[in-house]
């Protein structure tokens, strides 16, 4: 029985025996299949034959166009498809991160790793709820891997968004929420569902809702942002705080960016904003670590944000944990009486 490997390098994972890459940086364009777990830039590029869900094709087909063959899969549905070395089995599983973000269980030589791409454990405003399976090998992002990122509940960071709203508006200023356009700005919009507020979306976000929309979503009243600005009304918009000004076409304005970095007591300054709050589409550090309770894996590896010391922490409670980082290729052997993984420098 061949073992199944996986290297890492250049900011993906590559399993050389399906012939799949895992979420790489760079396009791929030649006969390998890509699994692309969400649709932020930083998991997207012009690859050549992609595996993913409906939610992310839509939302990839808006953002950066082009022509690719898709194999879609619906959540939870397994399917077998050939590599050079073999057939293997994919399971798409929800992650929370975004609308259509998957995790991939592979299932090969009779084991199985679980690859979480991004992901949020507690279930999120704008997203479906994070399914995570057992698996033998776990690969998972490690964004807030230090005990120090504990989030309040999601319910608690969206008043305290609504009381920022409505305050800025009785003092005759507009309030600008920085947020990304996809996923963050989603999860603002339905989080504040309720609060009778006037809404309007820069374009950027107004294109990413209306995905949203298509795939079934919906979303307190909230209107394009047009010419005459935002005056009376919430903005929302990316996190450029120059532009956030402009957009308001000259009128007062008091910001905040939104984002799990707001824990930290310098992020409101780091943003130039005016106040910060700790909504997430991320797993905070106490669900990083449920997490890995909920698979029970053999062996971790750690991707991303502090993923060396959330493998620290993992092998204080035990845990058969590593890190890997950008400067490191990792090739792990999969199957019962293969050698233990080795790391080489790539």
């Amino acid at each position: 029985m061949s073992a199944l490997t996986i290297e890492f390098s250049h900011g993906g994972l590559r399993l050389p025996r399906p012939g799949l890459w895992l979420d790489p940086h760079r396009a791929q364009r030649g006969p390998e299949r890509v699994f692309v777990s969400h649709a932020h830039a930083d998991h997207t590029a012009p690859h050549r034959e992609v595996i993913l869900t409906e939610a992310t094709a839509r939302l990839m087909r808006a953002r950066i166009g082009g022509r690719r063959t898709e194999h879609i899969l619906t959540f939870g549905e397994p399917r077998e498809f050939a590599g050079p070395e073999g057939a293997f089995r994919l399971t798409l599983l929800p992650a929370g991160h975004i609308l259509g973000s998957a995790m991939i269980l592979l299932e090969a030589d009779g084991e199985s790793l679980l690859y979480t791409g991004d992901f949020k454990l507690q279930p999120g405003f704008a997203a479906e709820r994070c399914a995570p399976q057992h698996a033998d090998w776990l690969v998972m992002e490690t964004t807030f891997g230090r005990p120090e990122y504990v989030f309040p509940p999601a319910d608690t960071a969206m008043g305290a968004v609504v009381e920022f709203c409505r305050a800025t508006l009785a003092a005759g200023a507009t309030p600008v929420l920085l947020a990304y356009s996809l996923g963050k700005s989603q999860e603002l919009l339905a989080g504040l569902a309720g609060a009778d507020l006037p809404l309007a979306l820069d374009e950027s976000v107004w294109k990413m809702t209306k995905v949203y929309e298509e795939c079934g979503w919906r979303f307190p009243a909230h209107e394009r942002l047009g010419p005459a600005g935002a005056r009376g009304k919430v903005l929302l918009c990316p996190p450029q705080l120059a532009r956030a000004a402009a957009l308001a076409a000259g009128e007062p304005t008091r910001t905040a960016i939104v984002s799990g970095w707001a824990v930290d007591p310098g992020c409101r300054f780091r943003y130039g904003a005016d106040a910060a709050f700790p909504l997430s589409d991320h797993a905070d550090f106490p669900d990083l670590i449920e997490f890995v309770r909920r698979v029970a894996p053999k062996r971790v590896f750690t991707l991303h944000g502090f993923a060396a010391d959330f493998a620290t922490e993992l092998r204080d409670r035990g845990h058969d944990a590593r890190a890997l980082s950008e400067a490191e290729q990792l090739t792990l052997a999969l199957g019962l009486t293969r050698p233990a993984p080795v790391l080489r420098p790539g």
